[in-house]
């Protein structure tokens, strides 16, 4: 028994690496969310120029879950249009470019950080780890008050 149990835990992860590899972080899908391709500073300056709070990912490349959220939550065509709509989108690799910098500003301690800061920089929430598409939704309403 213990060897079935093995097998399929050794046939699961191969699964999920497989299916999990290849995500391009920086590409915006079709339906899901468009996430800013300028630097933070610009985010910040077009939060306050449209009223928006940011939705900021800190997340990294070797990281599983956040290549789970990128291609199961993000890529999701109602978590892209409330997104899209409510929020100005970020997506940081914690540990290139200027990831690290903001990811030391806001503490981040864990991949994937899902933070919500206002157009002056300053963190409203923050929460970590996977979260499907309806739950992460929920999490953007609970943050506009919608």
């Amino acid at each position: 028994m213990k060897t079935v149990i093995l097998i399929a835990m050794g046939i699961s992860a191969l699964f999920a690496y497989t299916n999990f590899s290849n995500v391009n972080f920086k590409e915006n899908t079709k339906e899901g969310i468009h996430f800013h391709q300028g630097t933070w500073e610009e985010a910040l300056e077009l939060a306050k120029k449209e009223n928006k709070v940011i939705f900021l990912d800190v997340y990294a490349t070797w990281c599983g879950p956040c290549k789970m959220l990128k291609r199961l939550t993000f890529s999701n065509k109602k978590v892209g249009s409330f997104y899209n709509e409510n929020f100005i989108n970020v997506a940081l690799d914690g540990e290139s470019g200027e990831g690290p910098a903001v990811a030391r500003l806001y503490g981040v301690r864990a991949y994937p950080s899902l933070l919500f800061v206002d157009s002056n920089g300053k963190l409203i929430n923050h929460s970590a780890g996977f979260r499907p598409p309806s739950d992460f939704i929920d999490l953007g309403k609970s943050i506009i008050g919608k």
